[in-house]
C-alpha cells in the first residue's frame, strides 16, 4: 500500500445501508451504523466522512456467483453516482459476493447491525485486494 488512509465501507440495500470503517494500518474493520436508505442518507454519511476523516468510500458491488454484474449492480452504481460522488471522496467498488452470508455467520454483533458487519466484510476484502491477497 502506498499511503495510509481511512476507508468507509457501504453495503447498499434498498431499505438499509450498512456502514463500516477501516484504517489501512490497523486493518481491523469496525461496524459503525445501519442507516435508512432515505432522503437523509447523504447528510448522515457526510457527517460520518467528516467525523472519521475518511479518504475513500468503498461500495459493495453485487455480482452473481459467476462474478457477473446483476440488475442490483446497476442500481448500486446509480445510487453511488447520485449520492456519493458529490461528497468529494473517491468511490471504489468492491465485489460483495457472499458478504451478507459471511456477516450472518459472525455472531459478534446484534442482528440489527448485520448490514454494518456486511460492510466490514466488504472492507476486509478490499484491504485483501490492496495487499495482494484474495481475502483477509
Amino acid at each position: 500500500m502506498s499511503s495510509i488512509y481511512n476507508v468507509l465501507g457501504l453495503d447498499i440495500g434498498d431499505k438499509r445501508i450498512g456502514v463500516a470503517r477501516i484504517n489501512t494500518i490497523a486493518q481491523i474493520a469496525e461496524p459503525l451504523a445501519v442507516l435508512t436508505n432515505d432522503s437523509e442518507f447523504v447528510a448522515k454519511i457526510g457527517a460520518l466522512i467528516q467525523e472519521h476523516s475518511i479518504d475513500v468510500v468503498v461500495v459493495g458491488m453485487p455480482r452473481n456467483m459467476n462474478g457477473e454484474k446483476t440488475k442490483q449492480s446497476s442500481s448500486v452504481e446509480a445510487f453511488a453516482q447520485a449520492n456519493l460522488v458529490a461528497l468529494g471522496k473517491p468511490v471504489v467498488f468492491q465485489d460483495e459476493t457472499l458478504s451478507t452470508v459471511v456477516a450472518e455467520s459472525r455472531k459478534s454483533a446484534p442482528k440489527s447491525m448485520e448490514d454494518a458487519v456486511a460492510a466490514c466484510v466488504i472492507l476486509e476484502d478490499y484491504i485483501g485486494v490492496l495487499n495482494g491477497s484474495n481475502h483477509v
